[in-house]
């Protein structure tokens, strides 16, 4: 196989793809590289940390203002595999193993916990992955790059070792020498930037980090400090380091595709150990992993911390890999995997289906089932040679198959926000099994629904033709029951009646086998809960967790918006206290905030994540964000007519999902608000779909026409629209669309039929209030005289031509 781009690539096209700053800009001779810049203002956005190694030395938690959002509170569990439960009879346990080197976002202005945007790559394969690299950094912007505490903590949560990323590029693409030698500077015996790096990681929480040397023209002596450097780290902590085959012992820059005696001392030096794990370049052939495995081998290494790298950056599951020689078909495996780039799945997505459909293609193969990855592809599926490993091990056990991003938000099966979101700190643990069906008859389908949950934004929904029992496989598990043990279902059916749903369970003395427990019929069409009672297996340990659908209905339809184990009653911690604002930032001066808040922890009890909201005039609470941690951004807090102040309350979600007792705090407004303004202004909007990933309906509401053809909201899909929640309901006197020409596209491309709609609450029906036909014009007006929270734009025809695109700038809705 010939050798492919090296990773220098990455940050080029990490700042092309992701938004990122030049990764190619050299700074002038004799000037130092610009720092991480610092939050002045008390309550603007915290973003994910990343610096150079100067100014590394300079960073301390006690004075960075953004420090305390970025903390991961997720400790890394432990994780089970066993061979007799794998999916696929081909996949192997114990042996290779799979590093994702993956950006969730730019290396500058990367939001620290989530935001309102509900395109976002909310990677759910976890169980196939061993460590996820957090991939980034460009010598415009900076070196090394912390991951966000959102990656961490969901990474975590499913036994994912997480490593941040040092990137030297090249000298063509910006790298300077000195940026190395500055990395590998001592203080007497002391190498202080690698105790930054040990520092960033525990108080972070993250495992450790990725060293990617491409600058040229170092020396032996200057390989050699690197080596040197990890040692030092590791002899002072348990800070991991995973290397990429670029420098070589002799200091120069060579990808020797394999583990060999010009780069082998990165990874054991003598009786050293350098590094943690090898990266091995893309351009590995046969010969080449079996003499690293040889050598790995010889070294007292395994070859299974050897990684050999596929790019799948440009061309996803339509790379060409040499799986025989990695995975050879019936044989042990010859090294582990490292994927480059896989978060294609999410950057080449027409939309949020269009996303998970090429994922499961990626993860499990072309039958989103990974018992199968028959195909005529070469491309199988990762299923196929590597077995699921699951992090559930120990109780309680609480899934509500939330995925970290939605298009609104629930709360015990109450809509508390509307509008799109991600975090995937508040992401569940996937099923182990994505998707597992067995049935003498039609299989049903399972699917993750965005349309309903009990808790987050998703559910498992479970819909198709009934016509034999079909057993639906979903975790892995090692869960002792106890005699006071209860596994609890909340399940929701189109109509009241039989929900031919059970609970299905097996244990460790019997794996294979599932008992079966009934969950009855229900009573109505909202979330129920079901509780059943596992004392009569005490003492056993359960090893899988399903679902047994048995009935017949040509339409089955049911969701399921929670799965819980536990020991008897469900949990309530103790109540956070000392909730305190630590800054405020107007967004529209009078009308609106952005807050920092910060609490003290529960002081007892497992706290699953805390939950914001704010509450209203009328007793009613509106949801502003959660997160496992003790401190939380608030992007948005709007001003209720001309109230002089606002409660904003915090409570704690037990790893039940029992809710304390909450703390409050108040926001005092100063001013008089606005008479008029853009009320869509920077509100949480959902849309159709989106053309690609960079086109969200985000777009349509950050106030500005002046980025490009990409700021913009643009859809393809048949149905389009666009929606956007005000907050509350406000008194709206005129709408104004931006359409192509406006951004500065072709006229030709101007919206030309649409509709305005609006309503006041989730459940009401949509009221027309404008429509347009014949237009031709890049910004139109449309003055109404209504009261509205949630305001919608309907596409019909959306060009002056058969271009099937929709192309929205800005759309604002303007009142007081």
């Amino acid at each position: 196989m010939p050798r492919r781009l090296p990773l220098l690539l990455s940050a080029v096209l990490a700042a092309a793809v992701l938004g990122a700053g030049p990764a190619a800009q050299a700074r002038p001779a004799g000037t130092a590289p610009a720092a991480a810049p610092a939050t002045a203002a008390a309550g603007t956005q915290p973003y994910a940390s990343y610096w150079y190694p100067n100014t590394i030395l300079n960073w301390d938690p006690a004075t960075d203002p953004d420090a305390r959002f970025n903390r991961s509170s997720v400790p890394l569990r432990p994780r089970t595999s066993d061979p007799a439960l794998r999916a696929n009879p081909n996949a192997r346990a114990g042996e290779g193993k799979i590093a994702s080197l993956a950006a969730f976002g730019p290396t500058s202005n990367n939001p620290s916990q989530g935001s309102a945007d509900p395109s976002y790559y909310a990677f759910g394969y976890w169980q196939y992955v061993d460590k996820l690299v957090f991939w980034g950094g460009s010598a415009g912007e900076g070196l090394i790059l912390a991951p966000n505490p959102t990656v961490i903590d969901a990474a975590h949560r499913n036994g994912v070792k997480v490593y941040g990323t040092v990137f030297f590029p090249p000298v063509a693409y910006g790298g300077q020498l000195q940026w190395v030698r500055d990395f590998v500077l001592k203080s007497g015996s002391r190498y202080p930037v690698a105790d930054k790096l040990t520092q960033a990681a525990r108080y972070y929480g993250f495992d450790g980090w990725f060293i990617n040397q491409e600058t040229g023209g170092g020396t032996t002596a200057l390989a050699t400090e690197v080596r040197n450097l990890m040692q030092y780290t590791k002899a002072q902590s348990g800070t991991e380091f995973m290397w990429y085959d670029a420098m070589t012992e002799s200091g120069s820059v060579s990808w020797q595709n394999a583990l060999t005696t010009a780069n082998d001392a990165f990874l054991q030096d003598g009786t050293r150990r350098t590094a943690d794990s090898m990266f091995l370049n893309f351009g590995w052939s046969a010969d080449g992993l079996a003499s690293s495995r040889s050598r790995a081998t010889a070294l007292g290494r395994s070859p299974y911390e050897l990684y050999s790298g596929i790019d799948t950056e440009a061309n996803g599951y339509n790379t060409g890999v040499d799986w025989n020689t990695l995975f050879p078909a019936g044989g042990r495996h010859t090294t582990s995997l490292g994927l480059y780039r896989p978060e294609w799945t999410w950057k080449s997505a027409t939309d949020r289906a269009d996303f998970y459909a090429k994922d499961a293609r990626y993860w499990v193969g072309a039958n989103n089932d990974p018992s199968d990855t028959t195909t005529s592809s070469s491309w199988k599926g990762l299923a196929a040679y590597v077995a699921e490993s699951s992090p559930i091990t120990a109780k309680p056990f609480v899934t509500n198959f939330d995925t970290g991003q939605g298009d609104f938000y629930n709360a015990g099966g109450t809509r508390v926000a509307t509008g799109g979101w991600n975090n995937l700190s508040l992401q569940d643990v996937p099923p182990t099994y994505r998707w597992l069906v067995t049935s003498t008859g039609s299989r049903l389908t399972p699917s993750v629904d965005f349309g309903d949950a009990y808790e987050g934004g998703s559910s498992l929904r479970l819909t198709g033709r009934l016509d034999a029992a079909n057993t639906v496989r979903l975790y892995q598990t090692r869960l002792p029951v106890a005699a006071d043990s209860k596994l609890s279902v909340v399940l929701k059916t189109p109509a009241a009646g039989a929900s031919d749903l059970k609970a299905a369970v097996s244990f460790t003395d019997a794996p294979g086998s599932f008992t079966t427990l009934d969950l009855g019929a229900t009573t109505g069409t909202g979330w129920e809960r079901r509780t059943v009672d596992l004392s009569a297996y005490a003492g056993r340990t359960i090893a899988q967790i399903g679902l047994r659908v048995d009935g017949n209905n040509p339409a089955y339809d049911v969701r399921v918006g929670q799965l819980a184990f536990y020991d008897g009653s469900v949990d309530v911690t103790a109540a956070p206290s000392g909730l305190t604002v630590l800054g405020a930032t107007d967004v529209v001066p009078g009308s609106s905030r952005s807050l920092r808040l910060s609490w003290t922890a529960a002081p007892s009890g497992s706290v699953h994540h805390y939950e914001l909201y704010r509450r209203n005039a009328d007793g009613t609470r509106s949801y502003l964000g959660a997160t496992p941690s003790d401190a939380y951004f608030v992007s948005r807090l709007d001003r209720a007519g001309t109230e002089s102040s606002t409660t904003v309350e915090v409570e704690a979600v037990s790893a039940e999902y029992g809710r304390s007792a909450a703390a409050s705090t108040s926001v005092s407004w100063t001013g008089t608000p606005p008479v008029d303004g853009n009320l869509a202004l920077n509100r949480p909007a959902t849309a159709s779909g989106r053309c690609n990933a960079d086109e969200s309906p985000a777009k349509a509401v950050n106030g500005s026409v002046n980025g490009g053809n990409g700021d913009k909201w643009c859809t393809t899909t048949a149905d389009k629209w666009l929606e956007v929640d005000l907050g509350s309901a406000r008194a709206l006197s005129r709408f104004v669309v931006k359409h192509a020409s406006a951004g500065g596209e072709s006229a030709s491309y101007n919206t030309r039929d649409f509709t305005v709609q609006v309503r006041s609450s989730a459940t009401d029906p949509w009221t027309t209030v404008a429509t347009v036909t014949g237009n031709t014009a890049g910004t139109t007006t449309h003055p109404v005289t209504t009261t509205a929270r949630y305001v919608r734009l309907v596409v019909t025809r959306p060009t002056q031509t058969t271009d099937p695109a929709a192309r929205i700038y800005e759309f604002e809705a303007w009142g007081a």
